[in-house]
């Protein structure tokens, strides 16, 4: 009878350091925490702590592929990357702070208001994402991702695409990954069907952000995974609302 491989204790909670002075935490993940610090110079920050020693390789190689592709990503509308380093089984990452939180807090601001975003601040951020977006594929990058919640806004307003943990970078624009990742309200429908998928998948999620921007809800919803992977693969597609330009 084979015995199991006892798994390494959890590493002691790591701290901001380096220079960092950690303000507040402002995420909570299973395997680590987001904490806004600020530099020697006042200058604010999010550092991502994620404790290695609790993920399995797999899980390892998921948080060193978001350094990898942080690290290469250099666009106005996407988090900037500024460093990395490791302490005591702990990676941490650190990023600039969009501090006007997300898209999804927005929404969610919005919606409890009764109120509705103008079209024309829709069609600006919209268009952010999209020319990130093209960066990004332009690059073979996969966002893999791309809901509410990983828009970020500066205090301006302006949209920063971030949460690079499941990327993808492919060898052309004509590969197809092959692992169902994601959040199931953004899935496209060839993920949804186990088929190979590629850009257009990305495509399809910024489309459903952009319902949600104007409808302050997501285009599909459902009480089941799969009632809700038979409305995207089935339809039909919900119409915008009325108070906007078709």
């Amino acid at each position: 009878m084979a015995t199991a491989t006892p798994s390494q204790p959890p590493s002691a909670p790591m701290e901001p350091g380096r220079g960092y002075t950690k303000i507040k935490d402002i995420g909570q993940g299973s395997y680590g925490r987001a904490v806004l610090v600020k530099d020697r110079d006042d200058k604010l920050y999010v550092m991502k702590i994620i404790d290695m020693s609790r993920m399995d390789s797999k899980q390892r190689k998921d948080a060193i592929n978001e350094v990898r592709v942080l690290s290469s990503l250099k666009h106005p509308y996407i988090v900037s990357y500024r460093e990395s380093y490791t302490e005591n089984r702990n990676l941490a990452i650190v990023m600039d702070y969009a501090d006007g939180g997300d898209m999804h807090q927005r929404i969610q601001r919005m919606k409890a208001a009764g109120k509705i975003f103008a079209e024309d601040k829709i069609t600006r951020w919209f268009t952010e994402a999209t020319l990130a977006l093209k960066y990004l594929h332009d690059k073979h990058v996969l966002h893999r991702d791309l809901k509410s919640q990983n828009l970020f806004l500066t205090a301006q307003d302006r949209l920063r695409i971030g949460d690079f943990g499941i990327s993808k970078v492919l060898e052309s624009t004509c590969a197809f990954a092959k692992t169902t990742i994601g959040t199931p309200y953004y899935l496209s429908p060839e993920i949804c069907m186990e088929r190979p998928y590629s850009f257009s998948s990305d495509i399809w999620a910024l489309g459903c952000v952009l319902y949600e921007m104007a409808a302050l809800r997501v285009p599909f919803d459902a009480t089941s995974l799969q009632s809700l992977v038979q409305k995207i693969t089935r339809g039909p597609t919900p119409a915008l609302p009325s108070s906007y330009s078709q």
